[in-house]
């Protein structure tokens, strides 16, 4: 129950092969002929045996033989029959190589494997590689050499074209996966199998579409955080659309949401294939970087020019020599050579020169990465050049990429490049471009370790009053909430908006307003106009009771003339916000679109009238928290004119605006019927933020209010389950903090492994390790909380000072988990507890916890595997009304299991 449950697939121990009658090769598909051939030269652990009609033996023979694999490439009519066949003669997964299948007779193949407990791959898919296996169940081409990058990619022409590609640049896999448009393992699966597989570091994949955005999520965050992920999306589309009904809509697209759900993730995307062939390069030689300041050494101006205005265009920064290094370096190098921004060797550079400069920016902490651009000179050599390169590599660990310019010349400098494992590039801009698109796996990786709960710590919202507002409207047949409904429901989640009133007349306008007191605006209020502004149905800066009187009437007929079929409620009077007077606030748009692959996502960027002009956005998946609300609005333009001061006027009030984001965040969270939101504009000054205007678009949705954890069913990324935590106390006297597990966890779980006596390590790892790896450790405490949980029980230890005062430090004493499995009817469980702390009954409170919440799931059994000779946990377990048996596959361990039906 260790391995994957992909295992089976994708490293088979036995494999049969139905691909026709081998001496009649008319009657086999062109599939089965290069299949035939390909594992002929790569067979993997043993021999493949060929099944086909005419195969002797009874099905019990065939069934003894217990294959791991089935791999079917056949005409499309006995496809169906073959699986049914492989299922009965008790193969655990399937493969089917294949082209044209129908998407009807794909779902049947689904049925088929799903009945007869077959994990199948395909159809339409080319198959798999896995060279160290040396096991090539493809039709994809020749063997791949063994390396540490997997390739998963959803078109079959674009793995051979990478394969051939890899080929010629001495670049290796650990694992190459075909998933055609209709198969059954999916690349979440695919995924999730491959951030368990030590054999490999990074993962390269292309993308054409996804089935389930949660599942998707889960499996590239738990890949991500694990080993870097770069992801290459085809089928992007233009972003505008006219039929929507907020700004926001508008202005965002599906493809701005995919990059803000694998930015969350913390993938790296790419834009086009030569992009992913530089990123497959770098992800080979297992880069690293930890951000983004790239130095560049280079033996001409103009192509150093080049490479450094690429820096600035994507993002990056330039690395420059600290003045100590510099002044050390210089001797060293040309006389023309100069290090004010690039390292700028001159024309005159060696070999040495080279190798100088390299290992002088290789020490220096300014810099984070190096890239090396060498242009063919006068008396200069670029092979021996590029072996200098290649010796200097040895001195750091820093990413290092090579640029050689040129054609003929430079030939046998590349070979000698990829022979070093150094990554190297045509072009300059290729050369940055590589190096920033593996950069932001740093970056994006901060954004994946961020778990926040559904609802923030600030004061709590009057949830059941925007309950009964969005049922209300519904209950109309309404979709669209007026704008003073919709700061009614801002206001529930304290978001500050600017008080309005409705008037249905002129004289009640000319009253209000004055009332209220001037300067006051009047915006006209109808359900049929999701945008005042194109109808002319807004009148800012009104200074009298008269004037008030006067733009009522105006803008009334105007709105009528030009659309009248619309109904008018009246208009509204909101005295003018204090920053629109002052002209000190800057007017930004905070908003809410819901994508139909990944559902609600934050919107934030500038407002006011000329927002989809501007199309200024940046997105963030919800849920949110501090961190990742002062990210969003870090990378909108607008935050340029935020942080400092706009206008000659002072910085606006950053704190306030996150808090308006947290707001919307547990609104979204909450509230499933959000379909689209305009908060614009928010007026955001150093005093704070207000929402004069907002519109909020609804759809039918589910019942909120339910206290379960698991009822985030519209959120691509499940928030923090808040809900679990819990303080319990030990027998004997003290007490423990429960709670599900954080990715800020890793150390206080790596030293509660370290504590444990080396018995109890082997009965919890059935091995004598004495501390997690580095990857296992990720796994453990980033997950995701819809497929697995882990609670943690964390004791605060309390010495005294010699002040009298006590220095507290928190450690982890016991962690109990679930995970799904596949069957998503059933999990896993395991537990652990510290030795001291043994006795205290802390064991069973957290099997009987993390019981609670695989019930609260929704899931029918749990089990485990339980050493025999570890008699304290099986007595434990049926204590706890768990039955203990053989478990088939290893007589060394018992299979505990426990009924949550009933």
């Amino acid at each position: 129950m260790d391995h994957h449950f992909l295992t089976p697939l994708f490293m088979p121990r036995s494999v049969v092969v139905f691909a026709g009658p081998p001496e009649e090769p008319e009657r086999q598909t062109r599939q089965a002929r290069v299949l035939r051939a390909a594992l002929t030269q790569a067979p993997g652990a043993s021999p493949p045996q060929f099944l086909h009609g005419e195969t002797t033996g009874t099905l019990g023979d065939l069934a003894r033989s217990r294959a791991d694999l089935a791999i079917i490439a056949l005409p499309a009519d006995e496809i169906a029959g073959a699986l049914e066949m492989a299922g009965r003669i008790a193969c655990r997964s399937a493969l089917i190589v294949s082209d044209g299948i129908e998407p009807g007779q794909a779902a049947q193949l689904k049925r088929i494997a799903r009945r007869e407990g077959v994990h199948l791959l395909g159809p339409n898919c080319l198959g798999f590689q896995r060279p160290h296996l040396n096991l090539n169940a493809s039709a994809a081409g020749p063997l791949a050499a063994q390396g540490s990058l997997a390739l998963v990619s959803q078109s079959g022409a674009l793995t051979s074209a990478m394969l051939d590609w890899a080929r010629q640049n001495q670049v290796g896999f650990s694992q190459v996966v075909s998933l055609g448009p209709n198969a059954a393992v999916d690349l979440a699966q695919v995924l999730d199998f491959l951030a368990a597989d030590a054999r490999t570091q990074s993962i390269v994949v292309y993308l054409e579409g996804i089935s389930s955005a949660r599942r998707f999520m889960s499996a590239l965050r738990s890949a991500a955080y694990a080993k870097p992920v770069v992801v290459l999306k085809a089928g992007r589309r233009s972003a505008g659309n006219e039929a929507a009904l907020t700004h926001s809509r508008a202005i965002v697209g599906s493809d701005d949401v995919f990059d803000a759900a694998l930015r969350r993730a913390g993938a790296v995307r790419v834009r086009s294939f030569v992009e992913l062939f530089s990123a497959a390069k770098c992800l080979a030689a297992r880069y690293r970087p930890v951000g983004k300041r790239l130095a560049i050494i280079t033996n001409g101006g103009g192509p150093g020019v080049l490479a450094a205005d690429w820096v600035s265009e994507i993002g990056l920064q330039l690395g420059k020599l600290s003045s100590d290094v510099a002044r050390a370096l210089q001797p060293h190098l040309p006389e023309l050579a100069s290090l004010a921004d690039l390292i700028d060797l001159s024309a005159a550079a060696t070999p040495e020169h080279f190798r100088a400069a390299i290992e002088a920016a290789a020490q220096d902490p300014a810099v984070d990465g190096l890239l090396a651009i060498y242009a063919p000179q006068i008396g200069s050599d670029a092979t021996e050049t590029a072996r200098a390169v290649v010796a200097a590599k040895a001195a750091t660990a820093k990413p290092l990429l090579a640029c050689w310019m040129g054609d003929a010349s430079v030939l046998d400098a590349r070979r000698v490049l990829n022979d070093g494992s150094i990554a190297n590039f045509r072009t300059p801009e290729a050369a940055v471009g590589a190096f920033g698109n593996i950069a932001s796996f740093y970056a994006n990786q901060q954004l994946l370790q961020q778990t926040p709960p559904p609802m923030s710590s600030l004061a709590e919202p009057d949830v059941e009053a925007a309950r009964l507002l969005i049922e209300s409207v519904l209950a109309e047949r309404r979709r669209t909430l007026t704008e003073m409904e919709s700061k009614a429901l801002l206001a529930a989640f304290h978001i500050p908006v600017t008080p309005t009133v409705l008037a249905r007349s002129a004289n009640e306008a000319m009253m209000l307003a004055t009332q209220i007191g001037f300067p006051v605006a009047l915006k006209i209020d109808s359900p049929d106009i999701p945008h005042k502004s194109d109808v002319q149905g807004v009148a800012l800066n009104i200074q009298s009771g008269s004037a008030a009187r006067d733009a009522y009437n105006e803008m009334v007929a105007r709105v009528k003339r030009l659309q009248p079929q619309a109904r008018i409620n009246g208009v509204t009077v909101q005295k003018m916000a204090r920053a629109q007077r002052s002209r000190g606030g800057r007017e930004v748009c905070v908003g809410l679109v819901t994508d139909e692959a990944f559902g609600p996502t934050i919107v934030f960027g500038a407002g006011g009238t000329m927002i989809e002009l501007i199309a200024d956005r940046a997105m963030e998946l919800p849920p949110l928290n501090q961190f990742l609300a002062r990210r969003l609005v870090e990378r909108a333009r607008v935050a340029e004119t935020l942080a400092e001061g706009w206008g000659g006027g002072a910085p606006a009030d950053l704190e306030a605006l996150e808090r308006v984001l947290l707001r919307v965040s547990e609104m979204v969270c909450e509230f499933p019927q959000l379909r689209e939101m305009d908060i614009n504009p928010l007026i955001v000054d150093e005093q704070g933020a207000i929402a004069v205007d907002a519109r909020v678009v609804l759809q039918p949705g589910p019942q909120v209010g339910s206290p379960r954890a698991f009822d985030y069913g519209h959120l691509a990324i499940l928030p923090y389950p808040a809900r679990f935590e819990q303080v319990w106390p030990l027998a004997g006297g003290g007490e423990v903090t429960v709670r599900p597990v954080r990715p800020d966890d890793a150390q206080m779980l790596q030293e509660l492994v370290r504590g444990l006596k080396p018995e109890s390590r082997y009965f919890r790892f059935a091995s004598a390790i004495k501390e997690l790896p580095p990857g296992l450790l990720a796994r453990l405490t980033l997950i995701d909380y819809d497929r697995e949980m882990a609670l943690v029980a964390v004791y605060t230890e309390r010495t005294a000072r010699d002040d009298g005062g006590f220095d507290e430090c928190e450690r982890i004493v016991g962690v109990s988990r679930i995970i799904t499995n596949p069957d998503q009817t059933s999990c896993e469980f395991s537990l652990l507890v510290a030795d001291d702390f043994g006795g205290k009954g802390l064991g069973s409170r957290l099997m009987e916890g993390i019981t609670d919440v695989a019930r609260e799931k929704g899931l029918a059994d749990i089990e485990g595997l339980v050493l025999s000779n570890n008699t304290d946990m099986l007595k434990l377990m049926r204590g706890l009304g768990f039955t203990a048996k053989p478990f088939p596959e290893d007589p060394d361990f018992r299979l505990v299991t426990r009924s949550l039906q009933g």
